[in-house]
């Protein structure tokens, strides 16, 4: 649970005295009164405020009646007044207790702390007999507009849910114009009547799709506020710098100072007078102007301290060098936590710790408050990493290869900043047009998701995932989830992330994406100067997927002159049935200067509407003739990205290409499904549950009738225990049968003994019900008609949650793991996308002269078993094997598709929740 600003004390212990001095009557606990119930731990939340401030909010407890009575006292009568139809100027003693002694179930009320002083209250209370509660917010002066009105109503309505409640309903002054907005901008849909100056509102609570998008359009929005908070500060504070060259206080400061951040710089440190020839301080309270921004670069033994000094002086943000936290064990997770909080609860977001820092290389900023020696120039790529130590590496990488970025994070043990954070900033910001992502784990992985589809629509985000076959850095450990490997995969898929395999290919795709269009096909044109290398792109070429527009490369020869290379190029890209161009060019052996030939290749590409990749000279980045400088002199748009060899080229291209596809394919819609009763699958599961909490394999029997409910065609299918009740059972499904053992290590199982085809009598039922090994109960089924084997599944993450999976069955393709997956909630297009997606799919398309199978067929399959696995989170598994898919023309009673055998399994929910309040990663 976080733990962020100050927390209940035990219940009924409030020290607040009644005006004669003694115990106030109404507040003390009368003998034999029970202890006041408790809330629920998930209540607490560390919330963004609008502005990009973090506040704490918490149910309220008695201990807060001297808080909530200061907020009053701050209140101008004006706030009172709209609050209370009244000048009110304080609270009774009983009205006191009655607000802040509240069930945590009819009468709930939420507080917002900033440090230890109470800012907001927000409640509600539910009308007598009925599911509808009235709500009603007090914030004080001070912090109106930070949008905590809205916060508390998203809280208050998530409570009410959980209580049963459907309806709030409000009386609000009708000069209070605020707080009517706060109601009607929420996404509800509210209905209002007026009546002697009150507007009376009334609205359901259940999550819409447009209160949903109201949520996290306010979410984006503040946190992206909370991120450029730090990297657009007004003033820096470094705290530890040092004269010692070797210090990394002294790193800090000579950056910040020679990169010419626009604002003042603070070096503290108690035991000089300068740093680097600028005054120091003693400590970050003895600045006598405003900080926005504290690097911090002390021992980890005194950066708790620092904080606090940060909090007294109203420092807006946090980046945390210093080493010695999550990284350095148990003891160090914990310090780290509490920085955290005590960070969170005084309005400050935190970088790190353990990290390089942060670049914005805006130049009405230019904020290098990191330890890299050297950064790049503006450009429009903005660049996360978590690594502190490979941050350097990187960003050298970067500069090295005249990559300019917009701005950088290295988050380092990602304690609180994390890469959710600047997806929501790069979002919106105009300066930053393609996002890299170096990343070690997730700190909440469906969150990522969802930001990053949203952001790829319009931006290409460009991600290098390590740790594919290790566990978690311990740094991280503290603050992240293990992602399975096939999760992280169908997460970038689905969210159009362009997955790269190498940091090398992170830049080499990040180049591409920033100074080029984007294609709008495959067909790709070559042209060179070596018909060896010709030959080398047009097989990197075909190997990625991608198509050559023309039988073979265009070769110039070696003693083209820059004209013949300017006109091939510029054919290539005239061409219509070319949707990009790949250009070799070595030294020619005449004596032109290569030069001509990199202004002709940049020349070309700049009014192309196509993007140009070049293997120029085998150099990598953007040299000087393919490079179209911006106002600073780094690469616009129209340079032209080189790479050390074609195929790298090659590969860039394909990466980008997806890329193209995924963005101009329609965004895809969750159909409406026929033969759908969500009720009664829903009581099969909670059956289970009732008894067996922990949750279990469902029965044969429990899991046709869910499969069902949900409209999933099944062969005839009876559960027997002798020989009579299987050849009773073959009669009734109709001959030819199949016999299979519900032993789960025979089941599916040919070879041993544990199903038996093809039965067409009832002396060969008896037979094979013989044959199979004891001890288990026999399905009998009826024989499906020939088609091909796949294989469906659910699978349950628990960091993530439920994952659909397809393969074509058989050994071949298990032994190969030819799986594809997708995330929930599955759209038609996705359904088309994960038929397509195995690299047996063939086989389903009319492989060797065979008919095509139903593919329509498979994808309401995925569409009704996606379906259920959204609606129903208590199922943990559905294993649907085999499921036999014939070609379009009915067959076997009409039905082109059948289920063949299905298993499910159900338990608790994981990650698979309702989607809830805004709030902050909660602290671990």
């Amino acid at each position: 649970m976080t733990e962020q600003g100050p927390p209940c004390p035990p219940p009924l212990a409030s020290s607040r005295r009644d005006p004669a001095g003694g115990p106030s009557a109404d507040l003390a606990t009368p003998p034999g009164e029970q202890e006041a119930p408790r809330p629920p731990a998930h209540w607490e939340a560390d919330i963004i405020a609008a502005d990009g401030g973090t506040v704490h909010l918490r149910p309220i407890c008695p201990e807060d009646a001297d808080g909530l009575t200061g907020l009053m006292e701050r209140s101008s009568d004006q706030t009172r007044y709209l609050r209370f139809f009244g000048p009110m100027k304080r609270l009774s003693d009983r009205d006191l207790h009655r607000f802040t002694h509240v069930d945590h179930s009819d009468r709930v009320a939420f507080v917002v702390l900033l440090g230890d002083q109470l800012i907001a209250v927000g409640r509600y209370d539910r009308l007598p007999g009925t599911t509808d509660a009235e709500i009603a917010f007090l914030v004080e002066d001070a912090h109106q507009g930070r949008g905590l009105g809205s916060v508390l109503l998203e809280h208050l309505a998530a409570a009410a849910r959980e209580r049963g409640i459907t309806r709030f309903v409000a009386e609000v002054l009708a000069q209070n114009a605020r707080m009517v907005r706060v109601f009607l901008d929420a996404g509800y849909h509210a209905s209002r009547s007026y009546e002697d100056g009150v507007v009376h509102l009334t609205f359901p609570i259940a999550l819409t799709d447009d209160s949903l998008a109201v949520s996290h359009e306010r979410e984006q929005r503040s946190e992206s506020r909370s991120i450029a908070r730090l990297l657009t500060p007004s003033s820096v504070a470094v705290v530890g710098a040092s004269n010692d060259e070797g210090k990394v206080g002294n790193a800090v400061l000579r950056n910040l100072l020679e990169y010419g951040f626009d604002g003042p710089v603070y070096p503290v440190n108690p035991n000089v007078r300068h740093v680097r020839g600028v005054p120091a301080f003693a400590s970050i309270e003895a600045i006598p102007d405003d900080v926005d921004l504290a690097v911090v670069a002390v021992p980890a033994d005194e950066v708790a301290g620092v904080v606090e000094s940060c909090r007294r002086k109203r420092v807006r943000g946090l980046v945390v060098i210093s080493g010695g936290f999550g990284e350095s064990g148990p003891a160090g997770r914990d310090a780290e936590r509490r920085l955290v909080a005590a960070a969170r609860a005084s309005g400050m977001r935190v970088v790190g710790p353990n990290c390089l820092g942060i670049v914005n290389t805006d130049p009405a900023v230019r904020l290098d408050a990191s330890l890299a020696p050297q950064v790049p120039g503006r450009g429009r790529v903005g660049f996360f990493a978590q690594s502190g130590a490979l941050g350097v590496a990187l960003l050298e990488r970067a500069r090295s290869r005249n990559i300019g970025l917009s701005s950088f994070v290295s988050a380092g043990n990602r304690a609180d900043v994390s890469g959710n954070d600047l997806l929501q900033y790069w979002a919106t910001d105009p300066g930053t047009e393609v996002v890299l992502l170096h990343l070690e784990s997730f700190g909440n992985p469906r969150k990522f998701a969802r930001l990053a589809r949203s952001v790829a629509r319009t931006k290409p985000v460009v991600a290098v995932k390590s740790g594919r076959h290790g566990g978690l850095a311990p740094g991280l450990a503290g603050t992240s989830v293990a992602v399975p490997e096939q999760s992280v995969a169908a997460l970038f898929t689905s969210a159009g992330v362009i997955r790269v395999d190498t940091v090398a290919q992170l830049f080499e795709v990040g180049m591409l994406a920033a100074h080029q269009p984007l294609p709008d096909g495959d067909r790709v044109a070559v042209v060179g100067n070596s018909t060896a290398l010709g030959v080398l792109v047009a097989d990197a070429v075909l190997d990625q997927g991608l198509a050559l527009a023309h039988e073979a490369p265009v070769d110039i020869g070696t003693g083209g002159s820059p004209e013949e290379f300017r006109a091939a190029l510029q054919s290539a890209v005239d061409d219509d049935g070319v949707d990009a161009v790949v250009a070799v060019f070595l030294p020619p052996l005449v004596r032109t200067p290569p030069e001509e030939y990199g202004r002709a290749l940049r020349e070309v590409s700049v009014g192309s509407a196509k993007p140009v990749v070049a293997t120029f000279l085998s150099a990598e980045g953007f040299l000087p003739e393919l490079t179209l400088p911006d106002a600073a002199g780094m690469p616009a748009r129209g340079s032209v990205p080189s790479y050390a060899t074609p195929e790298r080229a090659v590969i860039a291209l394909a990466r980008v290409t997806e890329y193209a596809r995924w963005r101009q394919r329609p965004v895809g819609t969750v159909p409406e499904l026929p033969d759908v009763d969500e009720e009664r699958a829903r009581a099969i599961v909670q059956g289970a549950l009732a008894d067996s909490p922990a949750g279990r394999p469902l029965t044969d029997d429990e899991a046709l009738a869910l499969l069902g409910a949900y409209g999933i065609p099944l062969l005839g299918t009876r559960v027997v225990t002798d020989a009579e009740q299987a050849v009773a059972a073959a009669d009734a499904v109709g001959y030819p049968v199949v016999l299979k053992s519900t032993a789960p290590w025979l089941r599916h199982r040919t070879d041993l003994g544990g199903v038996r085809l093809d039965l067409a009598d009832a002396a060969a039922v008896r037979a094979a019900y013989a044959a199979i090994p004891a001890g288990d109960p026999v399905i009998v089924q009826e024989m499906a008609a020939p088609g091909v084997a796949t294989v469906v599944e659910v699978v349950d993450d628990p960091s993530f949650g439920a994952l659909v999976s397809f393969g074509v069955g058989g050994v071949a393709t298990d032994l190969l793991g030819d799986r594809a997956y997708r995330t929930l909630p599955l759209t038609d297009l996705d359904a088309a996308e994960l038929v397509r997606a195995p690299r047996a799919w063939p086989l389903l398309d009319g492989w060797r002269g065979a008919e095509p199978v139903d593919v329509a067929a498979l994808e309401d399959l995925l569409l009704r078993v996606a379906r259920l696995a959204d609606d129903l989170p208590e199922v943990l598994g559905l294993d649907l094997t085999p499921v036999i898919v014939g070609p379009a023309n009915p067959w076997h009673g009409g039905r082109s598709l059948v289920v063949a055998g299905g298993t499910a399994r159900v338990g608790p929910p994981t990650a698979r929740v309702e989607p809830g309040a805004r709030r902050m990663r909660d602290l671990y």
